[in-house]
């Protein structure tokens, strides 16, 4: 679906947001930032950053397959916000899991963690 205006919308009744509200569950979105010693892609890379930053996705790679990160999006727009993520685990967890991250222990990332509730089984489409 394009959007174009909400009249395309499919219309929701108060009876199923009200049906639908309690399906959710707790997940814990982590917004991903450039750290002190982070440096934008291209060819003036660090070769060190660079190699940081690949054993990150790794990682992030193995969460997703774990299942601990189901959603992982890197963010390149020049924000100063580099990446999103949303984990099927507590926050106290996944401060846990981030703080081992090797790009935020070099200093290339910071994040922020929030709690937040969705509906299982959401997905991006394909």
């Amino acid at each position: 679906m394009t959007y174009t205006d909400d009249s395309d919308l499919p219309e929701v009744t108060d009876e199923q947001l009200q049906e639908a509200l309690p399906t959710t569950r707790p997940y814990t979105i982590v917004v991903l930032k450039a750290g002190p010693k982070y440096q934008m892609p291209g060819p003036d890379r660090d070769q060190d950053v660079e190699k940081v930053i690949w054993a990150h996705g790794k990682r992030n790679f193995a969460l997703r397959l774990a299942g601990l990160m189901p959603n992982v999006c890197p963010v390149a727009d020049g924000s100063g916000v580099t990446g999103i993520s949303i984990f099927d685990a507590t926050p106290d967890d996944v401060d846990r899991i981030m703080s081992l991250d090797a790009g935020v222990q070099a200093g290339i990332f910071t994040y922020d963690i929030h709690p937040t509730r969705s509906f299982p089984g959401s997905i991006l489409p394909s």
